[in-house]
This record gives structure tokens, sequence and C-alpha cells, in this order.
């Protein structure tokens, strides 16, 4: 079972030795443009530490964000790190819980689904369902902000997410050794990019992406 709570103590120290802060500007930009001003509920899966955390809740200064995290020592450290610098009235904006994606109900509405270096630890073969439990949970309107790895187009990419999925593997128990298709994926399920930018040269794909407009709920 994939456990991500032995690499939390180093994981944004690890993340800072090999991409510097790209990882944390493909979050804030995803954030920067797709985030709608007016979003009332937002979940967030995956987040890890939370370093983001303080970003989405300055642009969405009236939302009550649902904080979903697999690894307990990750949650807590988000929670910790929100807690001392946020004002009050915003850390209670914030639901944190642990818990995965198969635990979302299908009927919650979000209006913005945040997946931060998350659809990445899904085999092809999970995948699918994943997306459907995410879709499930959202809003018809809603947009789904991604930044994500995607498919290497250089050796160096490759070597570099070889060595990434070998390395979670042995540490988190990862179950798939290799980067899914999730933007293929997510267009089978109906989903469109709207607005994107690479980063890591481009390992890194930061999206916005929302419904197409025949695609029922």
């Amino acid at each position: 079972m994939t456990n991500f709570d032995r690499v939390a103590p180093f994981y944004d120290v690890l993340a800072g030795a090999v991409f510097g802060g790209a990882l944390l500007r493909a979050q804030r930009w995803t954030i920067r443009h797709g985030l709608p001003g007016g979003a009332a509920r937002i979940l967030f899966i995956g987040g890890g530490t939370g370093r983001v955390l303080p970003d989405l809740l300055s642009r969405a200064p009236q939302a009550r964000i649902t904080y979903v995290e697999a690894s307990a020592e990750m949650l807590a450290r988000a929670r910790k790190r929100l807690q001392a610098t946020a004002a009050p009235a915003d850390f209670a904006r914030v639901s944190f819980q642990l818990g995965t994606d198969a635990e979302l109900p299908p009927t919650a509405d979000f209006d913005v689904i945040l997946t931060f270096f998350f659809l990445d630890v899904f085999p092809d073969s999970a995948l699918p369902a994943a997306i459907a439990r995410l879709q499930a949970a959202a809003a018809p309107s809603a947009v789904w902000l991604i930044a994500d790895f995607v498919p290497a187009r250089t050796h160096w990419q490759r070597a570099l997410l070889a060595v990434m999925y070998r390395f979670f593997r042995l540490t988190a128990g990862l179950r798939t050794g290799a980067l899914p298709h999730w933007p293929a994926a997510l267009a089978a399920a109906g989903w469109q990019p709207t607005q994107t930018m690479s980063f890591v040269g481009t390992a890194v794909q930061a999206g916005v992406w929302r419904r197409s407009a025949t695609q029922p709920r």
C-alpha cells in the first residue's frame, strides 16, 4: 500500500534539491490562472505538506477548502504549517481529512478540484476509476487544476522519472513504476485543458481543465 509517511520529513527538501522551486511555481501558476474568483467549495487532494495552501487561501478568500491527504504525517505537517502562518479565520476555512479519493462522497459538488503531483501515483489500470471518483465529486461547471509530470521527451527527463519512481517504490510503496498517461485518461473522461504551462523543461505540465460541452455529469 502506498504511504508517504516515511518520506514526509524530507519530502520538501528533496523536491527543492532536485527541482529547485519549479514544482511550487507550477502549482502557484495553476492557482493564479485557473482558480475562479467566486469559488465556494474546493477539494484539494494529495497536497502533501501544504506548501501552496496559503496561496490558495489568499486567492479564494470566501472558499471552504477540503484538504484530503492519505499520509497522516503529511497531513499533520500541512496542518501545523498553516496554523503557524495563517490567520485563525483562514485556518478555520480548511477541513483537514485523512483519506483517499476512494472515500470521497459522490455528490459533493466541489467548484474546484486540485490535484498537484497526485495523478502520477496511479498505474494506468487504476487511473480511470480514480478520475471517475473525482469527477463524481465535482459540480457540473467545476474546474480541475492540475500540476503534474508528463511523459518525458528527452533522455534526461526519462532518466529522472525512472530514478524518481524507483525511489518512491522503495520508500513509499508506490504501486506503479512508470508515469501513467493521465492527460489521455482525462481526455477520455471528457476533460480538456483550457490553459497550460510547462516547467522543468517540458517534464511538468500545469493546466486548467474543464469538462467538454458535450460531456454529461
